[in-house]
């Protein structure tokens, strides 16, 4: 698998907080969550990854 990008990102605290919420509502790191929101508005975006890597 390859290595993960890393990222710097700032946020606003009530997003953050929003966001740690769903999180702990979907059993997920508010990590995976970011990254689940950022895959789904790609999908409706049409923009989907071609390459799940």
């Amino acid at each position: 698998m390859p290595e993960r990008k890393k990222l710097l990102l700032r946020l606003d605290p009530a997003v953050y907080d929003a966001l740690a919420k769903w999180a702990a509502d979907d059993l997920r790191s508010v990590n995976a969550q970011i990254e689940f929101a950022l895959r789904l508005a790609l999908k409706q975006a049409g923009r989907e990854p071609r390459n799940e890597g």
